[in-house]
């Protein structure tokens, strides 16, 4: 049984087929990445199976669970959290009230809840505040936990960013182009960030990323698309040294 699976998705927008067919399995502990050139569909994969975009057809299971169709909110609460290749943060909150945003998909209450501020809802906001305080200590953000967060540097942005998405306690974590925007110091910082959350947290991750240098180090396996369109499946070196994979780089 395969811990997540794309069968057979395509996605078109009118005319144009952004994706086409494409097909894949991720195992359960491993870190498994997307690569293409740009405009091969890396982020229309990443937004089919966060259900931003609708299937045109396909399916895709979480630990056999058919995702397909479902909410695009529900997502979270199935096991998928998720950053993104452009920081989608709450610009003049905290560090920490960012984090408890990520908890949100654990949240179950009424709005008599909520007034009453019932024993039960209590007890449910001190074990989410306790999980935002293990996620700070894991990714070293201590000293920036009641910062705003547009006064801090981008390379924490990315960090708090991926803090958020921990709060969720996905099965499956998505990272969009993790290292876009960072340099060499904090591409290595997010390197071993990635690697712990698998090793550490028992986090499954998926990737997208154009840093063949954090692809090779990080991942298991690896996807080549072109144009929507599947070139080639392995170990980074075996898709790096495809012939498909390079046309598709480097041209002819």
């Amino acid at each position: 049984m395969s811990f997540f699976k794309v069968a057979n998705i395509t996605k078109r927008f009118g005319g144009l087929t952004a994706v086409d067919n494409i097909s894949f399995e991720v195992e359960k502990g491993e870190i498994f990445t997307i690569i293409g050139p740009n405009g091969a569909g890396k982020t229309t994969i990443f937004n089919l199976i966060s259900l931003i975009y609708p299937l045109s057809s396909g399916r895709i299971l979480l630990e056999e669970e058919d995702l397909t169709g479902i909410a695009p909110h529900r997502v979270g609460a199935a096991g998928i959290g998720r950053t993104f290749q452009n920081i989608e943060l709450f610009e003049h909150a905290t560090v920490l009230q960012n984090l408890l945003v990520g908890c949100h998909t654990h949240t179950h209450t009424s709005l008599l809840a909520e007034m009453l501020y019932l024993p039960r809802l209590q007890r449910k906001e001190v074990q989410l505040r306790r999980r935002v305080e293990e996620v700070i200590d894991f990714l070293d953000l201590q000293s920036v936990r009641d910062s705003l967060v547009d006064g801090l540097p981008y390379g924490v942005r990315k960090v708090v960013e991926l803090g958020r998405a921990l709060c969720m306690q996905p099965k499956l974590l998505l990272l969009d182009e993790p290292s876009s925007g960072l340099n060499v110091e904090e591409t290595d910082d997010m390197a071993f960030w990635i690697q712990d959350i698998r090793d550490d947290l028992g986090i499954t991750v998926l990737m997208v990323e154009h840093d063949m240098g954090l692809v090779s180090r990080v991942s298991d396996r690896v996807l080549a698309v072109s144009e929507g369109r599947s070139l080639a499946i392995g170990t980074p070196a075996e898709v790096q040294s495809d012939p498909a994979v390079m046309t598709a780089y480097l041209g002819k």
